[in-house]
C-alpha cells in the first residue's frame, strides 16, 4: 500500500465526525422529486452539492434540465489524458416520506442510533438512496486532496435530481452536455453489499418491458343475474390468459420469450453457488419458503440473471365493500417483465401482445397501453476498472468482492453506453434492511466509513492500472 493511501485512510477515520456531519447538511434538505411543492428544496440540495465538490477544486456548475436541475463538476484545467478519466454518478433526489407516521424520528431530522441487532446506523430519508451513497465517493475525494492536494485520477461528477422519478430528462441533458461529460468509463454508487460484511460490484442489471392490457366484451356493466352464463365475461377472460403465461415448471410460455439468453460462464455460476444463497436467508425474512421461479434454476439465477415476468396489478367489476352482482364490462392488468442480456425489449412486449390477442375470444378485443421499457445491462466480467475496484475492495473489507447481478434496473447504467458509450463499474454499500423507500430509511455507519475507505482504495488502484 502506497504512503499517500496510507495518509489518505488515516484521514479519513481522523475526519469522520466532520464528513458525518457535511452528511447530515445534505440530508437535512428536503429534496422530494416527486412532489413540486419541493422544488425549492431540489434546487437548494444541487446548490449545497456543487458547493461542496467545487471545494475539491473542480469547476462545478447546477445547470437546468426540463425539470429538477443537474450538477456538473469537472477538473479544473484540461484533464490529463495519460491518466483514467473517470465519470461519477449520483443523485440528490429523495422518495416522499409516506407515511410519515410510521417514522420513528422525523425523516429529515437525520440522528445516529442503534439497530436492534446492536449495529450503529444513520437514520434519515436519503440516508443510503442516494445522499449517504454518493457522498461516500465525495468524502474520498476530499481526504485525497486534503492530503496530496490533487485527485489521482481525473473526475467528472454528475449528480442529478430526478432518479427517483425516473430521470425523465436525463437522456436529452446527457445528449446535450455529451462533451462536458467524456471519460474512459463511469462510477455508479447506487447498489449494494452482498452482506454487511462481504463488498460487491453488480456487473449485471436486468432489463425492463411494463405493459398494461385491458379486455373489454360488453358496451355495459351487466347484471349477472339476467347475463350470467350467457355474457363474456372480461375477467373470467384475462385472468385465463394471464394464469397461461407460466407453465407447471415456472417458466414463461409467450414463444421467443428466452431466444438470445444465455448461460452463466461456469467460473461464474461456481461463484454464486458459493454464495449461499438460500430459501432461508432469502425468502424467511418476507415469510415465503420456496422458490417460485424456474425450477431447474439455482434461486440466485432466478433473482440475477434469469428473465421474468410478473402481474403487478389486476383490477376489474366491483371491487368496494359489500357486494354487487355485475358482470364488468372490461378488466385490467399491468404485467412487467424483467430481461436479460439478448432479449430485445421492443420484441418481448410484442410477442406479449401477440400471446393475448392469440387468446382474446371473438366477443372481446383487447387493447395496451406500453409504460415503458429498457434493455438489460451486462459488464465484461474481465474489464479493467472492474477488477482493480475488486482488488481495492477486497483489500478494504478483507473479504473477497463479490461479482453479482440485479434484479433491478438502473436505467442510467443503459443511458451511459447508449449516449456517451461508457461502460459502468457499479459499486455501492447499501444493505437489504435498509428500508430504502420506506420509513425509517437506514445506512449503517460503518457502510459509511469503510465506504468512504472503499473509494479511496478504488480511486488509488484505478490510478495504479493500465488505462483501459
Amino acid at each position: 500500500m502506497s504512503t499517500n493511501l496510507t495518509a489518505v485512510l488515516d484521514h479519513i477515520d481522523a475526519d469522520f465526525d466532520h464528513s458525518l456531519e457535511r452528511l447530515f447538511k445534505l440530508l437535512r434538505i428536503k429534496s422530494i422529486s416527486a412532489d413540486p411543492a419541493f422544488a425549492g428544496d431540489c434546487k437548494a440540495a444541487a446548490d449545497y452539492l456543487a458547493g461542496d465538490i467545487a471545494s475539491l477544486g473542480v469547476k462545478a456548475e447546477v445547470r437546468p434540465t426540463g425539470g429538477h436541475p443537474a450538477i456538473v463538476a469537472k477538473p479544473n484545467g484540461k484533464a490529463d489524458g495519460a491518466r483514467p478519466h473517470v465519470l461519477f454518478y449520483g443523485h440528490y433526489d429523495v422518495q416522499p416520506v409516506d407515511p410519515v407516521e410510521l417514522w420513528h424520528s422525523p425523516p429529515f431530522e437525520p440522528v445516529v442510533t442503534d439497530h436492534a441487532d446492536g449495529r450503529k446506523i444513520i437514520v434519515a430519508r436519503g440516508a443510503q438512496d442516494d445522499k449517504g451513497q454518493l457522498m461516500t465517493f465525495v468524502e474520498a475525494c476530499r481526504a485525497w486532496v486534503a492530503v496530496t492536494g490533487s485527485l489521482p485520477v481525473d473526475v467528472t461528477f454528475l449528480i442529478e435530481g430526478e432518479e427517483e422519478v425516473g430521470s425523465k430528462h436525463l437522456v436529452s441533458f446527457l445528449e446535450n452536455n455529451r462533451n462536458d461529460l467524456k471519460a474512459d468509463f463511469a462510477l455508479v454508487c447506487d447498489t449494494s453489499m452482498w452482506d454487511p460484511n462481504t463488498p460487491a460490484i453488480t456487473t449485471a442489471l436486468r432489463g425492463l418491458v411494463y405493459d398494461e392490457v385491458r379486455i373489454t366484451a360488453a358496451n355495459r356493466d351487466l347484471h349477472s343475474g339476467l347475463f350470467g352464463g350467457a355474457a363474456q365475461n372480461p375477467i373470467r377472460v384475462l385472468t385465463r390468459i394471464l394464469g397461461g403465461l407460466h407453465d407447471d415448471n415456472g417458466r414463461v410460455t409467450i414463444p421467443g420469450f428466452y431466444d438470445g439468453v444465455k448461460d452463466l460462464p461456469p467460473d461464474i455460476l461456481a461463484q454464486w453457488k458459493a454464495l449461499d444463497f438460500t430459501p432461508e436467508s432469502f425468502l424467511k425474512p418476507i415469510g415465503l419458503s420456496l422458490p417460485a421461479g424456474e425450477k431447474d434454476r439455482l434461486l440466485i439465477e432466478q433473482v440475477f440473471s434469469r428473465p421474468t415476468c410478473d402481474i403487478n396489478g389486476i383490477f376489474g367489476g366491483y371491487t368496494a365493500e359489500g357486494s354487487k352482482t355485475v358482470i364488468a364490462s372490461h378488466a385490467t392488468a399491468k404485467i412487467s417483465f424483467r430481461l436479460v442480456g439478448g432479449q430485445d425489449p421492443d420484441k418481448i412486449r410484442a410477442a406479449f401482445r401477440d400471446f393475448v390477442k392469440a387468446r382474446v375470444p371473438k366477443d372481446c378485443r383487447a387493447d395496451f397501453i406500453d409504460h415503458s421499457g429498457a434493455p438489460a445491462v451486462s459488464l465484461d466480467w474481465n474489464m479493467k476498472p472492474l477488477a482493480a475496484a475488486k482488488r481495492a475492495l477486497t483489500e478494504e473489507w478483507g473479504r473477497e468482492a463479490q461479482l453479482i447481478g440485479s434484479g433491478g434496473s438502473i436505467p442510467v447504467v443503459g443511458d451511459f453506453k447508449r449516449v456517451l458509450g461508457l461502460d459502468s463499474v457499479l459499486v455501492g454499500f447499501g444493505l437489504d434492511d435498509d428500508n430504502i423507500h420506506s420509513p425509517n430509511e437506514k445506512y449503517d455507519l460503518k457502510s459509511f466509513q469503510k465506504g468512504i475507505r472503499s473509494w479511496a482504495r478504488i480511486l488509488a488502484a484505478l490510478a495504479e492500472s493500465p488505462k483501459a
